[in-house]
């Protein structure tokens, strides 16, 4: 009897011990990205999340994806209802084709509406449909203007005094005429030249209900501007056809162009690939337009998502708001990838100040120049036919206005064309 009551305790022991250690046991997760860069950040909030006592421990599996594979993969995923991750990054050009139909993601408004008034809500709208957000950005994704000083002030020109789109074509001739040197490049591969420059103006490709505003008088003017740069040498094609290349970054760290025009998020783009400017570059709000428009234009992003159909979609929903949401959450990101957070808690706070690559490299007060514009960003309009309209821009738009220079009107026209034939 004593034996089997000995037995009966150690296999109860057993039993208990197991049961224990798999109540501690980290719930299995997997996030997909086609950024590695971004794991970097996910993997410092689950850490945290991990080091507070009441929350579940996390086992998330950061999968890093070419762009086009990862994208293909999730829709595949998606729409046979099988292998598809808990999390996943979603580029902002692609999110509009997860929003058709039978949405796959869940929504997260218990999160977001509570603290809406603190958030850069246009951010959360490009990822919205009906009321319901389905996707958290790590950043705002503000356009700026990164002028290489050196240049400049060779020049005799003061970035400073550059206030309107006018006064920077004026600078251009005269950087042109002293240094040699073009002011700025414009893609010809790529839409980060001109749609920023045409949602600053007030312009964009669409309305919600899909009606084409890319032939509007304000798009064609704005072309008209960038071609009149093109034709004075005060601007040219971008070497490599987009600010994203070897090519360009090689070019540009050279010292041989004073100004580019990108998101706020290209911070990293210097310091990692362009390090010879150090202490060159300063960033500065965008040029206004005399007849009206926008302080700056929101560029570039990613929709973090949850899936809908995944068994821990709520806990993976509430470490995604942990994750980027949260004052902590979005100070990391500004730390680890050099983003512009989207809540608006941060900016000003000591956290911010902290001495990072960043600071060193620009050697300015980078968040003084966020601030002049964070109450003047516009929407953008991204509809399903949203990544139809920027290949349009890529493949036509871009290329005929910067590498054949034909006429503005007509390019407009005929772009606007093309997307209203795949619209009905």
């Amino acid at each position: 009897m004593k034996k089997l009551l000995a037995l009966f305790l150690t296999v109860t022991m057993v039993f208990g011990l197991a049961a224990a250690l798999a109540e501690d046991a980290p719930v299995k997760m997997t996030l997909w990205t086609f950024q590695e860069l971004h794991t970097e950040l996910y993997k410092t909030m689950m850490e945290k999340w991990n080091a507070e006592a009441d929350k579940p421990k996390l086992d998330i599996d950061f999968q890093v994806f070419p762009y086009e594979d990862m994208h293909n993969k999730l829709t595949i995923a998606l729409q046979s209802g099988e292998g598809a991750p808990d999390l996943v990054d979603i580029e902002i050009n692609m999110f509009a084709n997860y929003l058709k139909g039978d949405i796959g993601l869940a929504p997260m408004n218990e999160y977001v509406e509570p603290i809406e008034d603190h958030l850069v809500m246009s951010r959360l709208n490009n990822y919205a449909k009906d009321g319901k957000f389905y996707g958290i950005d790590h950043h705002i994704g503000a356009t700026v203007m990164f002028y290489n000083t050196e240049i400049l002030e060779a020049a005799g020109v003061d970035y400073t005094t550059i206030k309107t789109w006018d006064d920077f074509h004026a600078a251009g001739k005269t950087v042109l005429e002293k240094t040699g040197k073009p002011m700025i490049v414009w893609e010809s591969a790529d839409c980060w030249s001109v749609y920023p420059m045409v949602n600053q103006h007030g312009g964009d490709w669409l309305t919600p209900d899909n009606q084409v505003r890319m032939d509007e008088q304000v798009v064609i003017d704005t072309l008209a501007f960038m071609k009149s740069m093109l034709d004075d040498g005060t601007a040219i094609p971008c070497p490599g056809g987009w600010t994203h290349t070897e090519e360009y970054w090689g070019w540009m760290n050279g010292g041989n162009c004073a100004a580019v025009c990108m998101p706020f998020w290209y911070l990293d783009r210097f310091t990692n690939y362009m390090p010879d400017l150090a202490g060159k570059m300063k960033v500065s709000a965008m040029p206004l337009w005399a007849d009206g428009g926008h302080k700056s234009a929101q560029m570039g992003g990613t929709g973090t998502a949850v899936v809908a159909s995944s068994p821990n979609a709520e806990l993976a929903k509430e470490f995604l708001a942990y994750a980027c949401l949260t004052f902590d959450g979005c100070v990391t990101t500004w730390k680890i990838c050099g983003f512009d957070p989207i809540l608006k808690d941060v900016y000003g706070s000591e956290e911010m100040k902290e001495p990072n690559k960043f600071f060193e490299y620009y050697d300015q007060d980078i968040f003084a120049v966020l601030s002049e514009v964070l109450d003047d960003i516009p929407d953008t309009c991204l509809t399903e036919y949203f990544p139809a309209a920027t290949d349009i821009v890529k493949t036509q738009m871009a290329y005929r206005l910067v590498e054949l220079r034909e006429d503005p009107e007509q390019i407009a026209k005929d772009c606007a064309e093309e997307l209203r034939s795949q619209i009905n």
